[in-house]
C-alpha cells in the first residue's frame, strides 16, 4: 500500500510517498481501508519535532514514521475480539491513541477509538471531526458553558475554532470569534455574534468581558486573560505556545483560588462517545466541518506548507 513516510524531523519535504507493508488487526483491532484523513496542528508539531515537547516519543528521531490522526473509511477485517464493527462499515476517528497512521491508503485502529459515519456524512466531512471537534466540545464543557452566556474563542477561524463556535451556538450562548481579517466573514457565515480582528484590536484589552474564553493559539498572558472575564469566568486553553501553556499550568491554580475565575488547560482525550454525540449534531444540522482545502496523500507536503503560512479556515482533508 502507499503511505507518506518520514524518517527525520525537518520541513514537509521530510515526507516520502513509499510502498509498504499493508498491516494486519489485532484482536481487538480493525483494517481500514482509508478514504480520507485530515490534517492538525499536532502532524504540523511532529513533522518538525518542534516544540521539543513533541519530541518525548523519539528525542532523535520520530516514534511514528507515518502521521495522520484523524482518517474516515470502511472497515476491510476485523480482529478475533471485535464486537461493535463489521467489514463494509463506514467509520471515523481519531487514531492518535493508535499509533497514528492516517496519511496511508490502509491502517489498524482500536474498535473503541472509531464510530460509525453517518450515511448523510461525506467520508471528507468525517475526516475533518474527530479532533478538531472534540476538542472544540471538551473545552466548552470544560468551561462549564450555559445557555446565555458570553463566550470568546480564540483562534475562531480554524479547525478547532470553527467547530466551537458551532457548538456553542447550538448550546444558546453569545458568541465572539476573533481570528485575522481574512476569516471574519467565513465566522460570521457559520454563526457568530461578533467578530474581532486581532490585528486591529486586543480583545484583552477593549473593556468586554465574557463567561468563557477558548483560546485555541495562546500567546497572551494569563494576567491578560483574567482581565477579559467576568467574575466567576473561565478560561480554557487549547493549544498555543509552549511557555503560555506551562504558565496557564503553573499559576492557573494560584489564580483561580484567589480570584474565583478558573484558568485551565484542556487534555486531548478521543473518545467514541463524543464522536456519537457530534454525529447527532451533525444530522440536526447543527455543526459541519468547514473545509478550506482537500490534498491527494501524494500532496500532504503541500498541504502541510500551506497549513504552516497560518491562513487556514476550518480544516485541510487529505483524499486517499
Amino acid at each position: 500500500m502507499n503511505a507518506m513516510v518520514y524518517q527525520r524531523y525537518g520541513s514537509p519535504d521530510v515526507l516520502q510517498l513509499q510502498e509498504v507493508n499493508k498491516p494486519s488487526p489485532g484482536d481487538n483491532e480493525v483494517l481500514v481501508n482509508i478514504r480520507a484523513s485530515s490534517l492538525n496542528a499536532w502532524d504540523w508539531d511532529l513533522v518538525r519535532g518542534r516544540p521539543y515537547l513533541t519530541r518525548l516519543g523519539g528525542p532523535r528521531k520520530p516514534r511514528y514514521k507515518i502521521l495522520g490522526a484523524d482518517i474516515a473509511g470502511r472497515v476491510e477485517a476485523v480482529g478475533g475480539n471485535v464486537k461493535t464493527l463489521n467489514p463494509g462499515d463506514e467509520v471515523f476517528g481519531d487514531i492518535s491513541g493508535c499509533g497514528w497512521g492516517g496519511f496511508a491508503e490502509h491502517t489498524c485502529a482500536r474498535e473503541d477509538a472509531l464510530a460509525l459515519k453517518p450515511a448523510s456524512m461525506t467520508f471528507e466531512q468525517a475526516a475533518a471531526v474527530p479532533q478538531a471537534a472534540v476538542l472544540a466540545l471538551q473545552g466548552l464543557r470544560k468551561g462549564q458553558v450555559q445557555a446565555g452566556q458570553r463566550v470568546l474563542i480564540n483562534g475562531a477561524g480554524g479547525g478547532v475554532g470553527t467547530f466551537a463556535v458551532q457548538i456553542a451556538k447550538s448550546f444558546g450562548v453569545d458568541v465572539t470569534g476573533v481570528d485575522s481579517t481574512s476569516k471574519l466573514d467565513m465566522l460570521r457565515s457559520i454563526g457568530a455574534d461578533e467578530v474581532i480582528d486581532y490585528t486591529q484590536e486586543d480583545f484583552t484589552r477593549n473593556g468586554q468581558r465574557y463567561d468563557l474564553i477558548l483560546d485555541v493559539v495562546a500567546h497572551r498572558s494569563i494576567f491578560d486573560y483574567q482581565r477579559a472575564l467576568r467574575p466567576n469566568g473561565s478560561l480554557v486553553v487549547v493549544g498555543g505556545s509552549t511557555g503560555r501553556i506551562f504558565q496557564v499550568m503553573s499559576l492557573g491554580p494560584l489564580i483561580s483560588r484567589n480570584s474565583g475565575k478558573k484558568l485551565g488547560l484542556l487534555l486531548h482525550k478521543p473518545n467514541r462517545q463524543d464522536l456519537e454525540f457530534l454525529n447527532e449534531m451533525f444530522v440536526a444540522g447543527n455543526v459541519a466541518p468547514v473545509i478550506d482545502r482537500q490534498y491527494p496523500l501524494r500532496e500532504v507536503p503541500d498541504a502541510l506548507r500551506y497549513f504552516g503560512e497560518g491562513h487556514v479556515q476550518g480544516e485541510i482533508v487529505i483524499t486517499v
